[in-house]
């Protein structure tokens, strides 16, 4: 990929290369109803922003006309894009052409609405699973397109990517001040804790509080244990998100904790939170999924951002979210 540093390319587009503040703007958040869209909404409370919210019910960002409407009629000056078809390995092995076909038609909407209702800036959230599966760890944005991708993921990986070069390419021939960010394994509250549609965080949390509630001696996780997973609560990157909105910015950003736990370690902290007693046992026909992913993040440090959530601490939250989740079934992700 190279270097990544994109100036603006005309004189006319130089005001959308400055840095936004969000107090008294129209800001539109995509997915405002999902884990993270709810924490970008939390975090945009007391900003001053005007917040510009449909759900799915109003408004289908896989339907072109109504996106481009949408957006003209709604007149958003800056744009959180957070609504995408996600999910985990199993959802992802399953329905590859959902999430390739859902996310192309979501992000080329969406982008492409924006740039046409003159937005001033619009931050992207992509995944670190379009790396190659074998980057150099930590991984550096220009890791990306050197190499190979994980086959269990690779459909709404080449979505994601195409997200990536979307900003990239509005950048460079509009001007258009677009950057996308790749984020690690996302947990926290607003989960979604469906037994074969959940993140690793999720469908663990579920599991050994299954187990404890039933008095199971034991508790399965997919794969060996060994592979290892970087840890993001989602309030961090919904304020890494704001910070890069509130800044002069290039197009790409890892935003990540800065270390990574085995699964196997990931596994024990959640029995410990959920107070599980139990064994853990590992199923090896499962597949494992890249087996290190930890990003290198340096950039948006440099910009001043740094995770602040420790995992201990947001794992608490997590569990307490997804109690609250069972009191609540009308409005449960639990599946």
């Amino acid at each position: 990929m190279g270097e990544i540093q994109v100036p603006c390319v005309r004189d006319f587009n130089r005001s959308l290369c400055m840095s936004e503040s969000v107090s008294g703007r129209r800001v539109w958040v995509t997915g405002h109803r999902g884990m993270l869209g709810a924490a970008m909404v939390r975090r945009l409370e007391g900003t001053g922003a005007e917040l510009l919210l449909a759900g799915r019910s109003e408004l289908d960002l896989t339907r072109q006309s109504d996106v481009y409407k949408w957006a003209k009629e709604n007149k958003p000056e800056l744009v959180f894009h957070i609504g995408a078809k996600v999910g985990g390995i199993h959802a992802n092995a399953t329905l590859p052409g959902d999430f390739l076909r859902e996310n192309l038609l979501i992000q080329t909407n969406v982008m492409d609405a924006a740039f046409q209702a003159g937005v001033k800036k619009l931050v992207f959230v992509a995944s670190n699973c379009t790396y190659p599966t074998r980057a150099e760890l930590p991984i550096k944005e220009s890791s990306q397109l050197t190499g190979a991708l994980d086959e269990s993921i690779r459909s709404y990986a080449i979505s994601k990517i195409a997200g990536i070069e979307m900003c990239r390419a509005y950048k460079l021939q509009y001007g258009a001040d677009f950057v996308a960010v790749i984020p690690p394994n996302l947990y926290g509250p607003g989960d979604n804790y469906h037994p074969e549609h959940s993140h690793v965080v999720a469908g663990i949390l579920r599991r050994v509080h299954e187990a404890k509630i039933s008095g199971a001696e034991s508790f399965v996780v997919w794969g060996d244990g060994t592979p290892r997973r970087e840890l993001l609560h989602v309030d961090d990157l919904a304020d890494a998100m704001l910070h890069l909105m509130n800044r002069q910015t290039d197009w790409l950003y890892n935003i990540g904790y800065g270390t990574d736990l085995a699964i196997s370690e990931i596994a024990a902290l959640v029995a410990e939170v959920v107070g599980y007693k139990g064994a853990i046992v590992y199923d090896k026909s499962k597949p494992n999924g890249t087996m290190k992913k930890l990003l290198d993040s340096s950039r948006i440090n440099q910009l001043g951002w740094f995770a602040k959530k420790d995992p201990k601490l947001g794992l608490k939250e997590a569990y307490a979210d997804f109690l609250s989740q069972l009191n609540q079934p009308e409005r449960s992700r639990l599946g």
